[in-house]
């Protein structure tokens, strides 16, 4: 099994390109002098994984006024993405990492366990970013419920 490495804060996030909900190609570089939340997910639709981005969805405006912009990634399709964008109103960019790379870039994705089960697979984690790309703060294996919460108390939002 591939452990792909854990990124830490003070590191300096790896830059990716990938397709929005939309179909057009953002890249984290497109950000650069803003704050940035990026956050990994395993899949769009699932009640734990809509509950967290209704969770960042509601909490956008306070985000907004601290400095940061949101972005959500998954191994989900645009098209898939967009209904998600459409069913759930969200107001943010979720991006398409069909191959997970870009998980595999930012550690997001490994081994993990379900009911006594071992498997690989997206581990629901999140980044936060200063203006330069830095990592602020490096969230693996967080809950989905009541996570964002949690993440404006570490960020003294």
């Amino acid at each position: 099994m591939t452990e792909y490495p854990k990124l830490a804060e003070g590191q300096m996030a790896p830059d990716f390109t990938l397709l929005n909900h939309e179909g057009k190609p953002v890249s984290l570089s497109d950000y650069k002098g803003q704050k940035v939340i990026v956050y990994f997910y395993p899949a769009a639709s699932t009640p734990g994984c809509t509950k967290e981005a209704c969770d960042f969805n509601e909490n956008l405006n306070p985000l907004a006024s601290a400095g940061y912009t949101v972005i959500g990634i998954s191994p989900d399709a645009p098209a898939k993405l967009a209904a998600f964008v459409e069913d759930q109103n969200l107001n943010f960019p979720l991006l398409s990492d069909p191959d997970k790379a870009v998980h595999q870039q930012y550690g997001a994705f490994g081994e993990k366990s379900l009911y006594g089960r071992t498997y690989v697979g997206v581990l629901r984690s999140t980044f936060a970013l200063d203006e330069n790309g830095k990592i602020e703060l490096a969230l693996y294996n967080v809950k989905a419920t009541g996570h964002v919460t949690s993440l404006r108390k570490k960020l003294g939002i």
